[in-house]
């Protein structure tokens, strides 16, 4: 069973005025996802919800001032990005980056090498990267091909999955996999998370502002993020009620609270 714990997480990012004070983003996060469990996190946009992924995965750009973030009791802050996915972190990147001049089939291997500790055996590693990209269906002449470069949105979140698939992380963050997304893609994307997630007994952080996504992967908890925190929480009857009736009562109570 692997835990991973978000207590009373502060995160504030520079602004972009040189005299100005820092934007305080997270306003006190308290989060637990254990090995299975499904959590997705929904608010409108300028919520929070992606600054939450960044400071999980350590990103340089936002700097936590209060608060832990544990994974099985070790202090997540105190490891660098890599040893963060050595430990079994994952980030899929709302907007993936492009990689020039490093391949597709050379990125994966030299990924999976890093976390699991030794390089996979070349003719089993081709079984399992053939499987994987069938799976997704990918066409195997993406593998020869530089990281997303040209890669449409969809080719780009599904490379996202492969790379969860093959790497087999303990806790998932997904931020905001389905944007962009059309109706056969955003199916084949959420297989592959449930997938990830039977194979594994995985834990999923899903990040979205909507419901079309938990149509395919069903949250057992959902959060409701407004103004840096999050201010409801339930099972996925939740979701049905933010697909009716949006964010006005949390965004109206959250003002109220704050202006109390």
């Amino acid at each position: 069973m692997t835990t991973l714990e978000v207590k009373d997480l502060h995160v504030e990012v520079a602004n972009p005025d040189a005299n100005g004070e820092p934007i305080h983003i997270l306003k006190g996060v308290d989060l637990t996802i254990s090995s299975g469990e499904t959590h997705a996190i929904m608010g409108p946009n300028g919520s929070g919800k992606s600054t939450l992924s960044y400071a999980i995965a350590g990103h340089p750009k936002y700097t936590v001032t209060q608060g832990t973030i544990t994974l099985d009791g070790e202090d997540v802050l105190e490891m660098s990005v890599d040893e963060r996915a050595r430990a079994g972190l994952f980030l899929a990147m709302q907007y993936p980056v492009e990689v020039p001049g490093v391949s597709m089939s050379n990125f994966l291997r030299t990924a999976a090498t890093a976390v699991r500790g030794e390089a996979p055996k070349l003719r089993h590693w081709v079984k399992e990267a053939k499987q994987a990209m069938s799976e997704l269906e990918i066409d195997p002449s993406f593998g020869e091909r530089n990281v997303n470069e040209g890669f449409s949105g969809g080719e780009k979140k599904r490379h996202e999955i492969l790379q969860l698939g093959l790497l087999k992380p303990k806790i998932a963050i997904l931020d905001e996999t389905d944007s962009g997304l059309d109706v056969d893609a955003l199916r084949i994307v959420s297989e592959g998370v449930n997938r990830y997630k039977e194979r594994e007994n995985g834990g999923v952080l899903l990040i979205t502002h909507y419901t079309r996504i938990l149509r395919y992967i069903k949250p057992d908890f959902v959060h409701v993020f407004i103004n840096g925190r999050i201010v409801e929480q339930g099972g996925s009857e939740l979701a049905d009620e933010l697909d009716a009736n949006g964010y006005d009562r949390f965004t109206a109570a959250s003002t109220a609270s704050a202006g109390a």
